[in-house]
């Protein structure tokens, strides 16, 4: 049996997988991660009731365990950039029942399990016309964002973690310039992450609110009290009920492709862009209007390369938990 983890900022994610069976859970559960000290308490939780009938696990059921985290991973160990949490795979091994735990980046998870979808769980924004062979990449706003490559070595592909999504954010514009400096202002580093994100999305809208760009209105303040703001921001510009969260959520697409952009031209993807995370299926209107692709392709003299670099959103919200379950598996061999 392979324990499977998809461990965010928001949510974790757990499951329970045979490994000749990586799309059908034996058991699966998400939890609040705010709500646990740290991700053996999580684990704990799960394993308490995920066996048969709702009892505990017996000792050894479990055999690998891999857990794709939000976070950098260095020597089996991550502390967790949106979630106060140090977590390590020794500590896992205890936990779990099995000395078999990886540790892998979120974003590396995702693209294992780019394996396993099928046709139907992608929406294409962009076709283009990919060589036979050559390098992908993922990038994916959720809690955060993250961004991870996936290399052709001649026979399949390696999927390789990134923090790109920690790099120092360029704007492209005069108002993105603004933007720059209202953020630097209230964090010093500016990074992609403050900008292409759920938080990112709310820091945009407060940047054109307090700049002078817009009126928040008053039922959309008492909105924003109440409820997730960056939610409510999204949900107020696609239902076209407030000019202010139309023009954030312009804005914030408008960046999202052009990152996706840059990190095609940093790791030469052009056998395509996955676009993944929590956020883009909730916009995907957005997405296919144009807005994105334009900043994705508007590279001067490498706006040809881009135009040809297929680019499809994944709409299977458990592709990162697959993946690790398949990076589990492919220490059975």
């Amino acid at each position: 049996m392979i324990l499977a983890g998809d461990i965010g900022g928001t949510k974790c994610a757990l499951a329970l997988f045979l490994p000749d069976n990586l799309r059908t859970a034996a058991a699966g559960q998400t939890f609040r991660s705010k709500d646990f000290a740290g991700l053996e308490d999580v684990i704990r939780e799960f394993l308490s009731t995920a066996g048969s009938g709702g009892a505990s696990l017996a000792a050894g059921q479990i055999t690998h365990a891999c857990f794709g985290i939000a976070g950098p991973i260095i020597n089996e160990s991550v502390q967790t950039p949106n979630l106060p949490w140090t977590i390590t795979a020794a500590g896992l091994r205890t936990v779990s029942g099995t000395s078999n735990v990886q540790l892998i980046n979120d974003l590396e998870a995702t693209a294992h399990g780019v394996f396993l979808l099928r046709p139907d769980e992608f929406i294409t924004l962009n076709e283009g016309a990919p060589p036979p062979h050559g390098d992908a990449a993922l990038i994916a706003a959720g809690t955060g964002l993250g961004e991870a490559i996936l290399h052709w070595g001649g026979a399949t592909y390696t999927p390789v973690a990134s923090e790109g999504g920690h790099a120092d954010f360029a704007p492209r514009n005069e108002i993105e310039i603004e933007l720059l400096r209202h953020l630097i202002k209230r964090f010093g580093h500016v990074s992609y992450e403050r900008v292409l994100s759920g938080p990112g999305l709310f820091n945009i809208y407060s940047f054109l609110r307090d700049a002078g760009y817009g009126t928040e209105e008053p039922w959309l303040t008492d909105k924003l009290k109440q409820s997730d703001p960056s939610a409510a921001v999204s949900q107020a510009a696609l239902a076209g009920e407030s000019e202010l969260c139309v023009r954030a959520l312009e804005m914030f697409v408008a960046i999202y492709g052009a990152e996706a952009g840059n990190l095609a031209l940093k790791a030469m993807a052009v056998a395509g862009i996955y676009v993944g995370g929590g956020i883009a299926p909730k916009i995907i209107e957005k997405l296919r209007s144009g807005t994105f692709m334009r900043a994705f392709t508007d590279k001067s003299r490498l706006s040809a390369l881009l135009e040809k670099v297929p680019v499809r959103v994944i709409t299977n919200p458990s592709t990162a938990l697959y993946g690790a379950a398949r990076a589990a598996t492919l220490t059975l061999r």
